[in-house]
């Protein structure tokens, strides 16, 4: 759905960081429905298997370097992310690597897009990393480390797609009041 409201036509590139269960639906319905797209795929904790999965789907998938994002991103149609959670301003908790993405795609105008269950929305309300509740961050709260997740504020989101529609990060407090209630 994402990638034919994008364009009709062949040769758009979308981005995504790791793995997500929502975004790899996402790109092998618009594949089954002959679109043409190439996926490029952060290298991240999981991104070869994410590329394995593509490829093994017929979905050409090029695996790159998270450094290399800043050279990529000018070739890019827009960026499809899935989420570990969003929070009530509608910002997003997911793999860590994708606030700096979203932060490219926005100086690059480049939309930055989310696909999320409703289930997935909760109640928190970060500002900024250190927000973050440790047992979002770490693996082992106790240990720390470097973290395992990075909050992205909604200023860098366009939209998010979930079972409930499509969204704007404002939207989502209203979704979380209609849950809750």
């Amino acid at each position: 759905a994402v990638v034919s409201t994008q364009s009709t036509g062949d040769g758009v590139t979308v981005l995504t960081v790791n793995i997500s269960r929502v975004v790899l639906e996402i790109l092998t319905k618009a594949h089954e429905k002959s679109k043409k797209f190439n996926v490029l795929v952060t290298q991240s904790e999981e991104g070869p298997y994410m590329v394995n999965q593509l490829n093994g789907r017929g979905i050409q998938a090029t695996q790159i370097l998270d450094a290399s994002i800043g050279f990529v991103m000018e070739r890019v149609s827009f960026v499809l992310v899935g989420a570990v959670g969003v929070v009530e301003n509608g910002g997003l908790i997911n793999k860590l690597g994708t606030y700096p993405v979203a932060v490219m795609a926005r100086s690059l105008n480049k939309p930055f897009y989310v696909a999320v269950e409703s289930f997935k929305f909760y109640r928190n309300y970060p500002l900024s990393q250190l927000d973050l509740p440790n047992d979002d961050k770490y693996q082992d709260p106790q240990q720390k480390g470097h973290p395992e997740v990075d909050f992205t504020p909604p200023k860098y989101i366009n939209k998010l797609f979930s079972d409930l529609g499509v969204l704007t990060p404002s939207a989502v407090s209203d979704e979380l009041i209609k849950l809750y209630i």
